[in-house]
């Protein structure tokens, strides 16, 4: 089988709340305003497929917020989202793996944090085969085609595979193409799909 896992609130949990506070710090401006303000619009898409920089982006959504950082202030407000890793998954992905069957990691990301949270998370490329990440194939999910592509990279049907997703229509989109799809609604959710399953059989696909 084919287990793909989403990364942000799936493996590690993330709060885009603690971006807005960091930039709040340092520009002085109130949390409830940037809040009022900010949003994952058509700008985060276009970093999220590198059809922007990473510095058109902090300059397109400080002028968004209203904010007057440096880049360095923008991008430590930014990959400030990250807060700790879901141990449980890692230890699911990797027994998975154990058995033979192969993990993998599609994740709508951008090169920002991406120079980030390799260095301070060195577990989530560890416990994957491969991670196919949106700025690197310059299309994200819910595009079928970024499934379509995964699928084909790996060489399994779409019924030999199973996705978990914290975002309801990145699964039913993955789902119209015939793949099983998980919603990951809470930090119990994936230990909840394996409850009873056994990781002594090894895979025969």
């Amino acid at each position: 089988m084919l287990y793909i896992f989403d990364m942000g609130n799936v493996i590690i949990n993330i709060d885009f709340n603690r971006a807005l506070q960091v930039w709040s710090e340092l520009s002085k401006i109130p949390i409830n305003s940037l809040a009022q303000k900010f949003e994952l619009d058509e700008t985060v898409k276009l970093h999220e497929c590198d059809k922007i920089s990473d510095f058109e982006f902090a300059e397109f959504t400080s002028e968004k917020l209203g904010l007057s950082l440096s880049f360095e202030e923008f991008a430590l407000g930014w990959n400030a989202i990250f807060v700790s890793l879901r141990y449980d998954v890692i230890e699911i992905m990797a027994r998975l793996r154990e058995q033979g069957h192969r993990v993998v990691i599609l994740s709508n990301t951008n090169r920002l944090h991406q120079n980030y949270w390799p260095s301070h998370y060195p577990e989530i490329a560890a416990s994957s085969d491969f991670l196919y990440l949106s700025q690197d194939l310059g299309m994200r999910k819910p595009d079928l085609e970024i499934y379509k592509y995964v699928l084909q990279s790996e060489g399994f049907a779409a019924e030999k595979a199973i996705f978990f997703d914290d975002i309801e229509e990145n699964v039913t989109a993955a789902a119209q193409l015939g793949i099983k799809s998980w919603h990951v609604t809470d930090k119990n959710s994936v230990a909840k799909y394996f409850a009873n399953y056994d990781f002594s059989i090894p895979a025969k696909d």
